[in-house]
């Protein structure tokens, strides 16, 4: 077995993380959304170590949404996974086949396939009695949804670290506090191979790429070459919210008004 490398730092941030916010406890089964791409499979790993090292016992398992596209294969993320003891299971579903039918051509793929991955993640996680279910949404991902909210949606709305699902088991995010940089450093040092928006169903229809995101990066990446401590900024704001400033009257104060 080659031995995974984790960063002192990155292992800091996610042990704080779930300190702060209780993800996982003691008895929990967590369900982790694996999508092979450096995200989760950081995830899995930084599982795999708090496990090892915590004062708690939980149960965890890796598992795959396979959409039923032709030519899918996740033979190396199986591999990984067993080489490193891993559980895993690669879930079949026919969501590219009901994909046909549903997503107009020209549309927007991403939030389409994500909600019907999701949904397939549930799903698993219902049948075999998990009680939380883990994506590896980092802090980038919080920013960039927390400013196209803003901008695109008219709400001030990011990603909660853990949130109860309608369903009754609770969705947490254990790398939400980290950088997406941390994590792609991860990979690149233990020479994983990552897969990519080459994997995603989309890529065999004639649908429209997600600019707004790609957009979202470009702009938040200039912000931070201009001032570097931006993120730390913008998550520190995240943390001091005087909503009872904005323009909701259901959030002000009574007895000032």
């Amino acid at each position: 077995m080659s031995r995974v490398v984790i960063s002192k730092k990155l292992l800091r941030v996610a042990g704080k993380t779930n300190a702060e916010f209780r993800l996982i406890g003691e008895s929990d089964r967590v369900l982790v959304g694996l999508s092979g791409g450096k995200d989760s499979l950081a995830l899995v790993h930084i599982l795999k170590h708090i496990q090892r090292h915590a004062p708690f016992k939980f149960e965890f398992e890796a598992c795959t949404i396979k959409y039923g596209m032709p030519d899918e294969n996740y033979k190396y993320l199986e591999a990984h996974c067993k080489e490193h003891d891993i559980k895993h299971t690669v879930y079949d579903t026919n969501i590219f086949e009901i994909s046909q039918d549903t997503i107009r051509e020209n549309s927007s793929f991403c939030s389409y396939f994500s909600r019907m991955r999701r949904g397939a993640l549930y799903t698993y996680a219902e049948k075999n009695g998990f009680n939380k279910v883990a994506l590896g949404h980092h802090f980038d991902d919080m920013v960039e949804s927390f400013f196209m909210n803003m901008f695109y949606n008219g709400t001030i709305r990011a990603m909660a670290p853990i949130y109860k699902t309608d369903r009754g088991f609770h969705l947490i995010r254990p790398l939400i506090q980290a950088r997406e940089k941390q994590l792609r450093a991860f990979a690149e040092e233990n020479n994983l191979k990552p897969i990519g928006d080459e994997a995603c169903p989309a890529m065999l229809k004639d649908v429209k790429m997600p600019h707004a995101r790609a957009n979202m990066k470009i702009w938040l990446d200039s912000l931070e070459k201009e001032n570097k401590n931006i993120f730390k900024m913008i998550k520190a704001s995240f943390k001091h919210i005087h909503d009872d400033t904005l323009l909701d009257p259901t959030r002000w104060k009574r007895e000032d008004i």
